[in-house]
């Protein structure tokens, strides 16, 4: 029985299937935590925060994919397989779904409307990746 991240690969799904690449995975992840880790920095602007907390999400959410031997298609599906990936629910995917839709509205039609709770709560659901990372690394 195919897994649920194999459901969602092959021609005209979101996933591809690619083998996992440790180097991919090591750049990613080192990616995710050094914006992380700016993201944290309350001297920046609320946007700029946001913008890193975001993008540290996704590279951390792509790195725990890729390690899984998928590629996305579309940056949004990073998040909605979480469960698959890291075992995470719906209360840290869907604050990072949200954060998405913040960031296209402010990619595609210049309209931002960051608030601070939503950078502690994209910064917080980034952190539970960031964790959730450690804890299965360790078994690999």
């Amino acid at each position: 029985m195919p897994s649920p991240l194999e459901n969602l690969a092959g021609t005209g799904k979101p996933l591809l299937a690619e083998a996992p690449d440790a180097v991919e995975f090591a750049g990613l992840v080192r990616s995710g935590r050094a914006r992380l880790n700016d993201a944290r920095n309350a001297a920046l602007s609320l946007e700029s925060r946001f913008d890193l907390a975001y993008n540290a999400a996704h590279a951390l959410c792509l790195a725990a994919l890729r390690r899984h031997g998928f590629r996305a298609r579309h940056r949004y599906i990073v998040f909605q397989v979480l469960p698959h990936t890291l075992g995470l629910g719906p209360e840290v995917w869907r604050v990072l779904a949200k954060a998405h839709d913040l960031r296209n509205l402010a990619e595609y039609e210049g309209h931002v409307d960051v608030d601070a709770r939503l950078v502690t709560d994209a910064i917080a659901a980034c952190e539970a990746v960031a964790g959730n990372i450690d804890a299965t690394n360790k078994g690999v």
